[in-house]
């Protein structure tokens, strides 16, 4: 073969036929491929122990994003823990530490955004977290609000301010307790410090105000804005520092010459006559004890730092610091630098930082009485800054509001905001006695001369904002009531101080007064009249208005009724401390609206709560005559079940007390109780109804109110067990008051004549009544007393009626149940210690005329008569009485089949009575 012929089958060409595939190359490549989805399960899985928020982070992510170099990332980390912790509050608690930590670091963020996020989270947390919950971390958290009060920065300074509103809100004691490092940071941001030109040496800084021009707001703003942080800031400290009463009407500290003698009483020997008692030293509503001997408190062993403020020397160097700057602030803004054609007027704004000033010197003030020595502490104030005071804050008392005018584009009447604000406006009026406050806590006694000038100005202000008639807030009058009080302490006589108690009346004596501001004026004049009356031992000059108010008090008690309890409870206790001193003009008031505080359907006994119940029943004992018509009314709330039992004995025995048969080895007073009226008292409480409702009771027929028997002319009404139970309690308590009186048998005629005067008759008698009278009889019988025989009958009559019914009681009836102890003693006692009356009730059994229901209950009550031990000689006596009876019975059940009842009454009366047993046995038979 040729070499042409082989090339031409190396390379021999295919011919493709049509329809067919074409083949495919050996060199061809595939390019075919399978795809599988790739699964990686622990990648997707969400964490079990971490959860996420809705962009699937979780607290640790969302913390370490707080690190991150851009602004958004951290803003948004920052909305994610606050959407995280809201959905999860649990992951607060287990990541607290961290929590706290990143928030805190972000206070000094650049970023006025993260910032803000920041400020925002911190309020949420801080309603999650409580103080003591975070306190660990606190001194962390304050240390970044020091950082951030004093950058460089002006927004972070601006934006740790809305850091401290926070923390003062919520956690106002762990903040205070960096008081020293905090104040000094409130002092950098408004001024900063410079060499004293008069020293050359650096041993003495002074503070002067700063002004920066790059802030966002003026001077006098920013100004503003820290001193009302500031005044928040002394306001936690001197709540925290110690429990104290209102800041107007707190009790000066006496001074160091002072000297209160306890008074040790055994009162084992003064009930023995060994000991007698000469005079009553009242220490207040909080009783102070001055001792030479003080237990040493926690801070006199930490350092001058961490004492803060209570400690004198970190207290006098702050206010060294801060009221130069405080007065160059009050320079600022007074009148005469802004407008001194104006006079006192001013505006808005100048009059808030003004009020700032004042406040953050008062709540100082107030720190300086704190201390031990406060004398020493007042006389070093009064040298240093009186003399400025008088000079700046003084020169253009008294201050009020500037009028301004907005121009309105819209109507008037659609929008308040718009609208002129009157000079007439009182928020000017807090400024002015918050610099009372503070001017006459620098004078005294002793300065009264020297300070006559300036203290005539606050007396004549005083005495006209008290009486000008303006509508004041509760705050308003406490700092207006501490400087009249603190007025009336400097000069102490009447010609002083008589006016300034008038100038308090009037104020009392307006209309719809809220309920706090008449509080504080109740709290003035209680605090008055105890200051006088204990200066009037010596000297005898009271107060003709204090007298005016003192007596106008129980008419108000009376006209207030259940309006407004808390005040109608002020109003008893300084009426009861009144009393309880022997006011005369006090108690004459007392005893003309007694009736009507007394009234048993709409007097303020019966409207008020226990508690001011029990303070009422206490003033009876005060008062100077009790007639006849105040002791039915008392008997009436007696028993009309509108107090409870317990404040009706205490009633009862108030009364016995002032009664002649308390037994009184000296002489009470003339008249205050007749004996008549005191029985009448006593045996109207016993019966527990009134004469008119005993007539209205004749008229009721019939269950399921009345229990009636055919073998008794009495019929009885059946009372519901809480008033049956209330009755029966104050039967008890008059019994004993009834077994007290000296006289038993002369008591028991007075009795007997009561009942038979205003209950024999009776048809329909309740069935608590009828156990009292019963119980009252049981207590008072002796062997001198001679009973007649129509008394005889009726005691009869309830006997069988009660019996009667406590037999037929359905078991279903609970409410009856509960009474049947209490009448079954009665009864029995009763058939016990008369003979006589059991003969009667016997008597009374006459079988023939009742129906043959009433059988079985009659033939139950002589079988439980039989057995009871204490009757056993007595139905032994009456063996023939009972004889019949039951021959009576027998012949009505004659011809029918003998029932198990009878068969048991046949065997008791051969037991116990046909054998005649010598002595009784020791059954006491409980049906």
């Amino acid at each position: 073969m040729t070499k042409k012929r082989k090339r031409q089958e190396d390379f021999q060409k295919v011919k493709l036929k049509v329809g067919k595939k074409k083949p495919k190359l050996e060199n061809a490549t595939d390019t075919t491929f399978k795809t599988k989805a790739i699964q990686i399960p622990e990648q997707l899985k969400e964490d079990g122990v971490l959860p996420t928020q809705n962009r699937k982070l979780n607290i640790k992510d969302l913390l370490s994003q707080m690190h991150h170099y851009s602004p958004g990332v951290k803003h948004n980390a920052l909305l994610g823990l606050k959407e995280l912790l809201s959905q999860y509050p649990f992951v607060i608690d287990a990541h607290l530490s961290s929590i706290i930590s990143e928030v805190a670091a972000v206070f000094t963020d650049k970023d006025s955004s993260v910032r803000g996020a920041a400020v925002h989270l911190l309020q949420f947390l801080a309603s999650k977290i409580r103080a003591e919950q975070i306190a660990p971390f606190f001194p962390l958290v304050s240390a970044h609000l020091s950082s951030a009060m004093t950058h460089i920065s002006e927004g972070i300074q601006e934006d740790s301010l809305k850091v401290l509103d926070v923390l003062l809100e919520a956690y106002p004691a762990l903040l205070t307790d960096r008081s020293i490092i905090l104040l000094k940071n409130f002092v950098e941001l408004i001024s900063h410090q410079q060499l004293s030109k008069r020293l050359k040496s650096r041993d003495k800084l002074s503070w002067m105000l700063s002004v920066n021009p790059n802030r966002r707001v003026t001077s006098q703003q920013w100004r503003l804005n820290v001193l009302t942080r500031l005044k928040k800031f002394l306001q936690a400290v001197v709540d925290g520092s110690s429990d104290t009463e209102d800041e107007g009407l707190q009790e000066q500290k006496d001074s160091s010459h002072s000297v209160r003698n306890p008074i040790c009483i055994s009162w084992k020997l003064h009930a023995n006559n060994q000991q007698h008692i000469q005079l009553f030293e009242s220490g207040g509503l909080r009783p102070k004890i001055n001792s030479s001997f003080r237990l040493r408190s926690l801070t006199s062993v930490m350092d001058s730092a961490e004492k803060g403020l209570s400690s004198a020397e970190n207290l006098k160097s702050f206010i060294e610091i801060i009221i130069p700057l405080l007065i160059e602030c009050w320079i600022e803004a007074s009148p005469a630098q802004s407008a001194p054609i104006l006079g006192n007027l001013l505006e808005s704004e100048s009059q808030q930082l003004m009020q700032q000033v004042l406040s953050i010197i008062h709540l100082l003030w107030k720190l300086t009485k704190r201390h031990d020595e406060t004398y020493k502490m007042e006389l070093w104030l009064r040298m240093n800054y009186l003399v400025d005071f008088k000079h700046h804050f003084m020169r253009h008392f008294p201050y009020s509001l500037q009028d301004t005018v907005k121009h309105k584009k819209k109507d008037p009447c659609k929008s308040n905001r718009n609208c002129m604000k009157s000079s007439n406006n009182i928020d000017h009026l807090l400024l002015n006695l918050t610099l009372c406050d503070i001017m006459v806590s620098l004078a005294s006694t002793s300065t009264l001369q020297t300070d006559s000038g300036w203290l005539d100005m606050i007396r004549k202000f005083v005495t006209d904002t008290l009486q000008d008639g303006s509508k004041l807030s509760s705050k308003q009058v406490n700092r207006l009531l501490g400087v009249t009080w603190r007025l009336m302490q400097i000069q102490q006589n009447k010609v002083a101080t008589e006016p300034l108690i008038k100038a308090v009346y009037t104020l009392y004596q307006q209309r719809n007064l809220l309920f706090p501001v008449r509080t504080l004026l109740l709290k003035f004049f209680s605090r008055v009249y105890q200051k006088e009356d204990l200066r009037t031992q010596r000297i005898r000059s009271r107060s003709k208005v204090l007298s005016r108010w003192l007596a106008g008090l129980p008419q108000q008690l009376a006209l207030l009724g259940l309006r407004n309890p808390e005040l109608s409870n002020q109003l008893i206790d300084i009426i009861h401390s009144a009393a309880s001193r022997s006011n005369k003009e006090l108690l004459q008031s007392l005893q003309a609206t007694a009736a009507q505080i007394y009234d048993p359907l709409e007097g303020t006994l019966v409207l008020l709560p226990a508690e001011a119940q029990r303070r009422l029943v206490q003033l009876v004992y005060f008062l100077p005559c009790l007639p006849a018509s105040l002791l039915a009314c008392l008997s009436r709330c007696c028993i009309m079940g509108r107090m409870s039992s317990d404040l009706a004995a205490t009633l009862i025995g108030i009364l016995h007390m002032r009664s002649s048969f308390a037994g009184w080895k000296c002489q009470v007073q003339d008249n205050s109780v007749n004996d008549v009226d005191y029985f009448s008292f006593l045996f109207s409480t016993l019966i527990g109804f009134s004469r008119e409702e005993l007539t209205s009771l004749q008229g009721i027929r019939g269950k399921p109110h009345i229990s009636q028997t055919q073998l008794s002319p009495i019929r009885l009404y059946l009372t519901d067990l809480d008033q049956f139970l209330h009755h029966w309690a104050v039967t008890e308590v008059i019994c004993h008051s009834l077994s007290t009186i000296p006289s038993q048998s002369q008591c028991f005629d007075i009795l007997q004549t009561g009942i038979c005067k205003y209950l024999v008759g009776l048809v329909v008698i309740p069935d608590s009544t009828a156990g009292s009278v019963l119980c009252a009889i049981n207590k008072l019988l002796d062997q001198a007393c001679i009973i007649s025989e129509n008394l005889h009958r009726f005691l009869a009559s309830c006997c069988y009626s009660l019996l009667y019914f406590l037999l037929t009681i359905d078991r279903e009836d609970a409410e009856h149940l509960q009474k049947r102890d209490m009448l079954w003693r009665s009864c029995i006692s009763a058939l016990a210690l008369l003979p006589r009356l059991l003969r009667l009730m016997l008597q009374s059994l006459q079988v023939s005329r009742i129906c043959r229901e009433e059988l079985p209950v009659v033939a139950q009550l002589l079988r439980l008569l039989m057995q009871h031990g204490q009757l056993r000689s007595h139905m032994i006596t009456n063996e023939f009485l009972v004889q019949q009876i039951i021959k009576d019975i027998m012949t009505l059940k004659s011809g029918e089949v003998q029932e198990q009842w009878l068969t048991d009454l046949h065997y008791c009366f051969n037991i116990y009575l046909a054998s005649h047993p010598q002595t009784p046995g020791p059954i006491n038979t409980v049906y």
